[in-house]
């Protein structure tokens, strides 16, 4: 273990900020119409009453880049932790399926699966998270047979009053951080140098964010709505979800 520098945590965030706001940016430039279509289920808009193409668009637009950003971010955070984990314990990113971190304390090896958030997960994924971290265990085993091993899931944020899980240990937001650190008021320090130049960044988004909703307004009108204006939830359905593989050309056309 090395000395402990909490400078360490916030130069990194201070540096690396600018990444995860041009990877939202580098996203939107290559989102297309389609995609989002696609993806969102657009049984519930209508079930939300959606009458006009402008309402659709932007709230399928809005859903859509909400949960791609936990995705960005979700993957900034956990470069952040390694990070932080390899100047105080030599961390390493792990080349184990399933284990994002291994670092070394105490004589323990740690290896450690980081997620956003506590809530990340259904039974089925937990079992395949446990499943991994078995497999990641028979792996170091191999030429360290009495290797003392300790399975980790990692969240970065919410609450877990219950740790021990018995195959493994969920380490939540100040409770995570300080594992991965030493540092109990990591979790704490790590909020004002995330906001640096949000404003600017922010303002930069929703200029970008304006244009391409509205470019898909348009193009949804053309492809999904009728001459009065209305949407053609039919074909909407359809290029979501029917059998038959439709081509984005053969809309159009």
């Amino acid at each position: 273990m090395k000395p402990y520098n909490p400078q360490i945590a916030i130069d990194y965030v201070s540096q690396h900020i600018d990444e995860f706001h041009q990877a939202r940016l580098n996203s939107l430039e290559q989102l297309e119409l389609k995609d989002v279509l696609m993806k969102k289920n657009p049984y519930m808009f209508r079930a939300k009453g959606i009458l006009t193409a402008p309402e659709l668009v932007q709230s399928l637009v809005d859903a859509f880049i909400s949960s791609n950003e936990e995705t960005i971010f979700g993957d900034w955070l956990e470069q952040l932790a390694i990070y932080i984990n390899g100047q105080v314990y030599g961390g390493i990113k792990s080349g184990i399926p399933g284990i994002d971190l291994e670092f070394v304390k105490d004589n323990i090896r740690y290896i450690v699966s980081i997620k956003s958030g506590p809530k990340w997960a259904n039974s089925g994924q937990k079992k395949g998270m446990i499943k991994d971290f078995v497999s990641a265990k028979k792996t170091l085993r191999t030429n360290h047979s009495g290797l003392t091993i300790i399975a980790v899931n990692g969240c970065c944020y919410g609450k877990d009053s219950k740790p021990d899980k018995g195959d493994y240990f969920k380490y939540c937001g100040q409770r995570f951080w300080e594992f991965i650190s030493g540092d109990e008021d990591l979790y704490q320090k790590l909020i004002i140098p995330l906001g640096q130049n949000a404003r600017q960044h922010n303002e930069n988004f929703k200029i970008q964010l304006g244009g391409k909703v509205t470019r898909f307004i348009t193009e949804f009108a053309e492809v999904f709505c009728y001459q009065d204006c209305t949407i053609n939830w039919d074909k909407l359905v359809m290029f979501n979800s029917g059998k038959k593989r439709q081509t984005w050309k053969s809309l159009h056309q």
